[in-house]
C-alpha cells in the first residue's frame, strides 16, 4: 500500500497576500505541487493536489479558511484521509529565524504564530512535523503585522528562490528517510 502524507503550505488566500512572507507555505507547496505536474483543486476547507512520487502520496493542502483559522482545514483533511499526525508535515513563515534558515521539528510551540495556534487548539496537541521557514525579523517594533504581510524585498527574493527547491528536497526527505534524518538535513543546510 502506498505510504500517505498530509502536507499543510500555511498562508492567507487573496491576491494581496499572495508572494508575501507570511504566505510561504503556499509559495513552497505551489512549487512542490509544480515540480510534479500536479495542479490544485478547490475542496473543502482548502485548495487540494494530490502527488504521487516512489511510492508516496502527498495531499497537499493550501487552507482557504485565512491563518487563523487554519486548524479547521488541518483536522478535515486529516480525519478524511485517515491520517496520523505523523505523517503530517506543516510548512510555515518564522520570524524567529533568520532568512538564511530552515528549521524542522517534529513538535514545538506555536511561537506566535496565529496559523499553529490554531492547528493546536484544534487538534489538542502540539505533536505535529513543521517545517519553518525563516523570514528574519527586521522590521521596526510594532510593525510585526505588516513585515509579515508586506513582499519580499529584491536582495530577500534571491534567498527565498534558493530555500524553496531545499524545501521540497525535505518534503520529500520527510516522507522517504523519516523525520530524524530530514531534521539532520534541513537543519544543517546554509544558504549564504
Amino acid at each position: 500500500m502506498m505510504q500517505r502524507f498530509l502536507i499543510i503550505g500555511l498562508g492567507n488566500i487573496g491576491d494581496e497576500y499572495k508572494h508575501t512572507r507570511h504566505n510561504i507555505g503556499f509559495d513552497v507547496l505551489d512549487a512542490f505541487v509544480r515540480k510534479h505536474n500536479v495542479f490544485f483543486s478547490t475542496g473543502r476547507l482548502a485548495d487540494v493536489a494530490e502527488v504521487k512520487w516512489k511510492g508516496k502520496t502527498f495531499i497537499c493542502i493550501k487552507p482557504t479558511t485565512y491563518m487563523n483559522l487554519s486548524g479547521k482545514a488541518f483536522k478535515y483533511w486529516l480525519d478524511k484521509e485517515k491520517l496520523d499526525l505523523s505523517q503530517t508535515l506543516t510548512i510555515v513563515d518564522e520570524l524567529a529565524l533568520p532568512l538564511d534558515k530552515l528549521r524542522l521539528r517534529g513538535s514545538g510551540s506555536a511561537g506566535g504564530h496565529n496559523g499553529l495556534k490554531d492547528i493546536e487548539l484544534t487538534l489538542g496537541s502540539t505533536e505535529y512535523a513543521r517545517l519553518r521557514f525563516g523570514i528574519g525579523n527586521n522590521y521596526p517594533k510594532g510593525r510585526q503585522a505588516e513585515f509579515v504581510l508586506s513582499k519580499w524585498l529584491p536582495e530577500e527574493r534571491v534567498m527565498v528562490d534558493k530555500k524553496i527547491p531545499a524545501c521540497l528536497d525535505i518534503i520529500e526527505a520527510f516522507a522517504t528517510i523519516g523525520l530524524q534524518k530530514a531534521m539532520n538535513m534541513a537543519n544543517n543546510l546554509s544558504f549564504t
